[in-house]
């Protein structure tokens, strides 16, 4: 299972596209919302349906991944939910998957959750990232941890999230099948 938490001003592309790709991969992928309300405003004025509030969401077990997209001020809405900080905490010390992509990855790195471990993320929040080894690579995988710079590189976000779950061959299978060329 994935949560993709969406807060009111979440980039969609970075929410949708791996939603997208993993449904696509026979992942069950649920949409949370991290408000008081289902229908989440993206940073553009797009509006999406989250499946479930986080407060219905099932306590993950660590091969769940909880996948946090970015956006502004969506990824400032993510790091204000105490409730999504401490579900986070608990997951990623129990070893779970965890994703983050753009500013997104500021919420586990001002909990210190990212200490000793390789990131990336949009340019400028590097600061929040207290005590990882920050990279300018598009896509950076340490371990259960992945982390990506922005909206461009959502699909290889994507895809190496479903290599995660499901393995290299079935994310090689859905890359060929929406036709990602090498």
């Amino acid at each position: 299972m994935v949560a993709v938490f969406l807060a009111d001003g979440f980039e969609m592309i970075e929410a949708l596209t791996p939603a997208d790709i993993l449904r696509r991969a026979g992942v069950i992928v649920h949409l949370v919302a991290v408000g008081k309300d289902k229908v989440v405003t993206s940073s553009h004025g797009v509006l999406v349906t989250a499946d479930l509030f986080l407060s219905d969401l099932p306590a993950p077990v660590p091969q769940d991944m909880l996948l946090l997209p970015g956006g502004m001020p969506g990824a400032e809405h993510l790091y204000a939910s105490e409730a999504l900080r401490e579900m986070l905490a608990a997951h990623m010390n129990a070893g779970g998957l965890t994703a983050a992509i753009c500013a997104a990855p500021l919420v586990p790195g001002r909990m210190g959750l990212l200490r000793g471990r390789k990131a990336t993320c949009y340019p400028g929040f590097e600061k929040e990232l207290k005590g990882a080894f920050v990279t300018p690579s598009g896509v950076v995988r340490d371990g259960n941890l992945l982390t990506a710079r922005g909206m461009g590189v959502a699909l290889p976000f994507a895809l190496e999230a479903a290599a995660m779950l499901v393995g290299e061959a079935k994310a090689r299978a859905v890359a060929a099948s929406v036709m990602m060329l090498p």
